[in-house]
């Protein structure tokens, strides 16, 4: 089979990336927007250095895959007792939660009470059943993004993955139709368009973990870059 020919909009759309990645890879070695402060959580609801939004900003790599429901699948795999591949139907035979939560970019933005709906991490953890070995997961998206966290992490109780956001489907823009949401960190962490979750024994740095930001990403400690 010949190969595909490479279109103008893919050339344009990779450009695209790459300035966009080239951008926030000089952000990390300049140290922008840090502020040298720390709090926490029940001493300040906005973590250092952050501004409230009412709106809900747009930040991706310059691609924002384009997934339809019915096409749209999540595997679990790794180091787990039993795979699982779940369709839209299944994901949505789940137990149905609802949170409501503030969320934390790196950019600085903040936006209070976003109410989400979606399957608890811990339900979809249960069905894999974490082997005693797994300590790490990373995230894989229709993009090809990644981005990693610690179980624990992933397992806590305001974790998920969520395909509604304020009562609504979530759109393409922020990730749907379901993406992952961790509000206690940075934003990044919580990957859209998910369709893989990996669980390691060893911790493996994301897509933005290897470009100069920070492994952990906790917001009150403003731990921004590497």
């Amino acid at each position: 089979m010949a190969d595909q020919p490479v279109t103008d909009d893919a050339v344009l759309h990779g450009a695209l990336r790459e300035k966009l990645v080239r951008a926030k890879e000089q952000w990390a070695r300049e140290g922008r927007l840090l502020t040298g402060e720390t709090s926490t959580p029940q001493a300040q609801r906005l973590p250092p250095g952050q501004r409230l939004v009412q709106d809900f900003p747009v930040l991706d790599l310059g691609v924002q895959p384009e997934v339809k429901p019915e096409r749209w699948r999540l595997r679990v795999e790794g180091l787990v007792e039993e795979k699982v591949a779940l369709d839209w139907d299944a994901f949505q035979s789940l137990p149905q939660r609802e949170w409501v939560n503030d969320i934390h970019c790196v950019t600085a933005w903040s936006r209070y009470d976003n109410r989400w709906k979606g399957v608890a991490a811990r339900d979809i953890l249960m069905l894999a059943r974490p082997r005693p070995e797994a300590r790490f997961v990373v995230f894989h998206s229709y993009d090809g993004y990644t981005t990693n966290v610690p179980l624990e992490v992933f397992a806590s109780e305001e974790a998920l993955v969520a395909h509604s956001w304020n009562g609504a489907p979530l759109d393409r823009l922020h990730g749907g139709p379901a993406r992952i949401v961790i509000p206690r960190y940075y934003f990044w962490k919580s990957a859209k368009w998910v369709t893989r979750i990996e669980l390691l024994a060893e911790d493996r740095p994301g897509f933005w973990e290897v470009r100069g930001y920070h492994n952990n990403a906790d917001p009150w400690l403003e731990e921004r870059y590497a």
